[in-house]
């Protein structure tokens, strides 16, 4: 009976120490994972935070890209659009001045090209070129010129003169389809700026 009490204090102390070295190992083990859980949540967490960092830059470039992309839409619509109420208007100023009265203010202008002409080519020894319903009245202003005359061959235009010297070194076109053409750029510029839209 005695042997039988000595062996079970044996194995209850045997048994107290084996429990108290598992719930060592146990309590160790559970600060160690304690630790390795908050050392990863804060990773964790700067990992989270990088990726949400990211995903806002990422979110943010798209955002730029596709404003970007819509402002550039917008601003070639807003240039096409202008762009086609030019050629409407020259259009319409095209078949007004084709149209146009072959009266005594017609006479000036067609004068003051040929002043214009003559200035730029430095010499009124020229031969001067226009259509058909200009010639009478180039005609009627080359008296003015001295050594001017009149060529036989007409030129399609809309009006105006177009000017050689004789000895055909220079040519100045002065007619009303070139004068528009100079100006187109300058006219464009100026219609894109009064209603807010630039080059």
């Amino acid at each position: 009976m005695t042997s039988d009490s000595a062996l079970e204090r044996t194995i209850d102390k045997i048994l107290g120490q084996t429990e108290s070295n598992i719930l060592s190992s146990l309590n160790e083990a559970l600060i160690e994972s304690q630790q390795k859980l908050e050392n990863s949540s804060k990773s964790l967490e700067q990992e989270y935070d990088q990726i949400i960092n990211n995903g806002k830059k990422e979110a943010d470039k798209i955002e730029k890209q596709i404003t970007g992309s819509a402002n550039l839409e917008v601003r070639n619509k807003q240039l096409t659009t202008v762009e086609e109420t030019i050629e409407k208007v020259f259009k319409k100023a095209l078949d007004e001045i084709a149209n146009t009265d072959r009266n005594d203010n017609y006479s000036n202008l067609i004068k003051s090209l040929l002043d214009e002409s003559t200035k730029i080519l430095g010499t009124t020894d020229i031969v001067v070129f226009t259509n058909n319903k200009d010639k009478k009245i180039v005609q009627s202003l080359l008296s003015q010129y001295p050594g001017s005359k009149l060529s036989s061959e007409t030129i399609e235009c809309l009006g105006g003169v177009k000017v050689k010297s004789k000895d055909g070194a220079m040519t100045f076109d002065d007619t009303i389809d070139a004068r528009i053409e100079r100006l187109k750029p300058l006219i464009r510029k100026n219609i894109a700026t009064q209603i807010g839209v630039s080059d």
